[in-house]
């Protein structure tokens, strides 16, 4: 993890209220340079907006070129398309009232074009009937099991040809490739995760050459997330996308497990001491509602000012440290904080400020922070 972050001038500092989310510029923007280095090409990239949620971010990646997007809830899509995305893959497998959803969302952006993911012919039939009922068409990515055991369909399964013929055959829909989360594969050396994802390829690419020579095209392979990025990034299989999300932001704990990635934590919580309830004792009021709290207790945040402060308890609204170097700092005093698991922590707040040359430029909403927003 770096040492140091950018520095907030001392009158921005002032205005910003504790906890709050900041991003810096610079950082995002060079992070954002990095990934489209990796990928080769805009066309390669479909970034995942999870890690992120704003629109803001979403318009910057427009403007590069890249109009491939990755969700993995319906205000999510909702926000992609109504930044300029052209094309949206909803990671998740759509049941009950969300069929509709994404079928209104068809409706409402005709320029942009909705796939999902399937593991099961059940949903899948209720989706191609709502489709062709409202005559849209929604793209279908076969969920591909690769060993991470949460959704999909084995590649060895025989129904997964079966399955993906039905979503090229039956109306309203179009089949749009596969969709392959490795979530799994995170190993820290590169080289093991290298090795981890040739492993399961060829299983990949059997059932894709099953599927199209049972008449169905498999235009597109959505790849991995941010750990195996640079894993496909170096491979040059025709329809490889590249699906990394935690990188535009990056955080602490892919920085200390994945080292090989070359970027660096572009957001941060800053947070205010509130107490010094003893002399080797400092609470702060970053509490498990200002940052996300699936990290084991403990090891949810990186302070750089503090590396070595023991973080001893951790409620809804404070944080107590431990350190030798509590008589530093009096209440008021600020610190900043990067998160362990940036994902969930920007679905916190509702917006962020934006830092560039050490001021406040402006805010930034979370625009899809939220289950819903129109649809």
């Amino acid at each position: 993890m770096p040492k140091s972050l950018p520095v907030i001038e001392t009158s921005a500092l002032e205005t910003l209220l504790t906890p709050s989310m900041v991003i810096f510029r610079d950082r995002l923007l060079a992070n954002l340079d990095s990934m489209l280095v990796m990928a080769g090409h805009p066309s390669r990239l479909r970034p995942h907006c999870k890690t992120h949620k704003m629109e803001q971010i979403v318009r910057l990646w427009v403007e590069q070129g890249v109009t491939k997007h990755k969700a993995a809830t319906i205000a999510e899509c909702e926000m992609l398309a109504a930044a300029g995305a052209k094309d949206v893959l909803l990671a998740y497998n759509p049941v009950g009232p969300n069929i509709g959803r994404v079928i209104a969302l068809a409706a409402k952006f005709p320029a942009c074009q909705f796939s999902v993911t399937t593991d099961h012919e059940k949903p899948l039939q209720l989706l191609s009937a709502a489709a062709a009922k409202a005559k849209v068409t929604i793209g279908v990515m076969l969920d591909v099991n690769v060993g991470m055991n949460r959704t999909g369909i084995l590649p060895s399964d025989p129904a997964a040809v079966t399955l993906y013929v039905q979503a090229s055959k039956l109306p309203g829909l179009r089949a749009a490739g596969f969709h392959i989360y490795d979530g799994h594969q995170r190993q820290t050396s590169l080289d093991d995760r290298k090795a981890a994802v040739a492993a399961q390829w060829p299983a990949v690419l059997e059932l894709q050459q099953k599927c199209e020579a049972a008449g169905a095209p498999v235009p597109a392979l959505a790849c991995g997330g941010t750990p195996t990025f640079p894993c496909y990034a170096e491979m040059d299989h025709p329809g490889i996308e590249l699906c990394p999300g935690t990188c535009v932001l990056h955080d602490t704990g892919y920085g200390t497990n994945f080292p090989d990635l070359p970027f660096e934590p572009a957001a941060a919580v800053v947070t205010r001491v509130v107490s010094r309830p003893a002399n080797d004792r400092v609470t702060l009021d970053i509490g498990n509602k200002a940052v996300a709290a699936d990290p084991p207790k403990g090891a949810r945040v990186f302070f750089p000012e503090l590396p070595d402060a023991v973080q001893d308890s951790h409620n809804e609204e404070h944080m107590g440290l431990i350190t030798p170097d509590a008589e530093r700092y009096q209440p008021g005093d600020v610190l900043f904080a990067i998160p362990m698991h940036i994902c969930p922590t920007s679905a916190l707040y509702d917006r962020v400020a934006i830092i560039d040359k050490g001021q406040v430029a402006e805010y930034w909403d979370v625009t899809s922070r939220n289950r819903k927003i129109t649809i």
